[in-house]
C-alpha cells in the first residue's frame, strides 16, 4: 500500500498543517472511491417462499468487516474537527476489527496507530493490526479498556479515537452512502424493496444508531431489530430505559456487546431487541456458513438467529416480505475460537441443539423452537406490513 512520506512520531507533538490534513483527507476519501460496494447477497431458502432473506456481505472490504466503514468515518471525523495533525500519535479501545481498520488508515496517512485491547482477542486479528503497522496493547481486565486507552493516549500526546462514543455521530446518517442507504439502493429491483426488519448486532450502537435514523428520516415503514450477546448491557439498557446499566462478565462474541451501555447506543431507534445465547450465536454460524459455502464470524451468527426468528414469525403469520442482516465478518477470524471444539467445551458451549433447530426450520418452515428474551420498544409504533 502506497503511504505518504510523513513524520511518524515528533517528540515535541504534532505541528498542524492544514496541507497535510487536506492530503490525509483525500487519500481516505480516495480509497472509498477506489472501494466497489459490498455485494448484498439473497440467501435461496426454498421452504421459506414469500420472505426474502438478504445478507449485506460487509466482509468483503479492504479490512476484511463493517469495522472498515466505521474507521473510515472517524478518521475523517477526527481530521476534520483538527483532532488528528501531522504525527498524531492514535489510540483506540477494540475488541480487535475496528482496530484491524484503524490501523489501516492510519498507515494509509502516516500516522503511528495503538490498539487497546483485551488480551483474550483472537491471534488473527493481532497479527492483522500488526500488518498494518499498528502497536496491540493488551489488558486483561476488559473493563479498564477505556480509561486505559484514554491514559495511553495521554502519555503518548495522541489523540484518543473512542469509537464508542463517537461512532454515532461520525456517520452521516441522512445518506452519503451510508450503509443503510447503500441496502436499499441495492433493493431497489428486488420484488419486495421495502424490508419488514433489518437485523442488526450492537458493539459501539452506532451502525444501528444509523439504520434506524436513516429509517425515520427517509420514511420508510421497515423496522430496526437489534440482536445483543449473552453478555451485554444493551439489552437490559433497552428493557429498562435505564443507560446504567452494566454486565460484569466480557462478550465470549468478538465485536457485539459491551459491559455497559455505550453512548453511540440510540434506544429510541430501536423497534426490537433479543438477546441471543453463545451458544445459539455459534450455531447459526456454522449453519449459514454451510448455506454459503464459506465460515463467517460469531456477531453474522448472532444477527442470523434474530433474523430467522422473524422469518418464523412471518410464517406463522402467513406474512410474506423481506429481512435483511449482515455478515460482519469472515470466520477465518476465528479458526482458533469459535470453529475450535476445544475452545468451544471449554467455555461450556454446547451449539448442537441449537443447530437442529435452526437446520430443522431453515429445511421445512416449520415453527423455529427458539426461545430468547425479547422486547419490543413500547414507544415503536407498528410498521405495515406486506401480505
Amino acid at each position: 500500500m502506497q503511504t505518504f512520506p510523513f513524520r511518524h512520531h515528533n517528540p515535541a507533538g504534532p505541528a498542524y498543517r492544514r496541507g497535510w490534513v487536506d492530503d490525509a483527507v483525500a487519500a481516505i476519501e480516495a480509497d472509498q472511491c477506489r472501494t466497489a460496494d459490498t455485494h448484498l447477497i439473497r440467501l435461496i431458502v426454498p421452504a421459506l417462499s414469500g420472505i426474502d432473506i438478504y445478507l449485506k456481505d460487509e466482509s468483503t472490504h479492504p479490512t476484511g468487516s463493517l469495522k472498515h466503514r466505521l474507521a473510515r468515518s472517524l478518521f475523517l471525523y477526527a481530521l476534520c474537527n483538527g483532532h488528528i495533525r501531522e504525527g498524531t500519535p492514535v489510540v483506540e479501545a477494540s475488541s480487535g476489527s475496528t482496530a484491524v481498520s484503524e490501523a489501516y488508515f492510519a498507515e494509509m496517512i502516516g500516522v503511528p496507530f495503538y490498539a487497546v485491547m483485551p488480551r483474550t482477542t483472537s491471534a488473527e486479528k493481532i497479527a492483522a493490526i500488526e500488518h498494518y503497522g499498528g502497536n496491540c496493547h493488551l489488558i486483561d481486565d476488559g473493563r479498564a479498556l477505556y480509561a486505559e486507552a484514554a491514559a495511553l493516549a495521554a502519555r503518548l500526546n495522541g489523540h484518543y479515537m473512542d469509537q464508542f462514543t463517537f461512532a454515532e455521530r461520525a456517520t452521516d446518517w441522512r445518506g452519503n452512502n451510508n450503509i443503510a442507504e447503500s441496502i436499499f439502493t441495492q433493493l431497489q429491483g428486488e420484488p419486495r424493496p421495502l424490508p419488514d426488519w433489518i437485523v442488526m448486532g450492537a458493539g459501539t450502537g452506532g451502525t444501528s444508531a444509523t439504520i434506524g435514523r436513516y429509517l425515520r428520516y427517509r420514511q420508510y415503514p421497515t423496522r430496526l431489530c437489534v440482536a445483543d450477546v449473552e453478555h451485554s448491557a444493551f439489552f437490559d439498557c433497552f428493557r429498562t430505559q435505564d443507560r446504567s446499566q452494566t454486565c460484569d462478565r466480557p462478550s465470549l462474541i468478538e465485536g457485539v456487546g459491551r459491559p455497559r451501555c455505550e453512548p453511540s447506543f440510540v434506544p429510541g431507534v430501536v423497534d426490537r431487541m433479543m438477546k441471543i445465547p453463545d451458544a445459539a450465536t455459534i450455531a447459526a454460524m456454522n449453519v449459514l456458513s454451510r448455506r454459503l459455502r464459506r465460515p463467517v464470524g460469531g456477531s453474522t451468527g448472532t444477527n442470523f438467529v434474530a433474523l430467522c426468528r422473524l422469518a418464523s414469525e412471518m410464517r406463522e403469520a402467513n406474512v410474506t416480505g423481506s429481512l435483511v442482516t449482515l455478515i460482519c465478518d469472515s470466520g477465518e477470524r476465528y479458526r482458533q475460537t469459535y470453529y475450535e471444539p476445544a475452545w468451544l467445551a471449554a467455555r461450556g458451549l454446547n451449539p448442537a441443539p441449537f443447530e437442529a433447530a435452526l437446520s430443522s426450520f431453515l429445511a421445512t418452515a416449520e415453527p423455529l423452537a427458539l426461545d430468547v428474551d425479547d422486547m419490543v420498544n413500547p414507544q415503536s409504533v407498528p410498521g405495515p406490513t406486506a401480505s
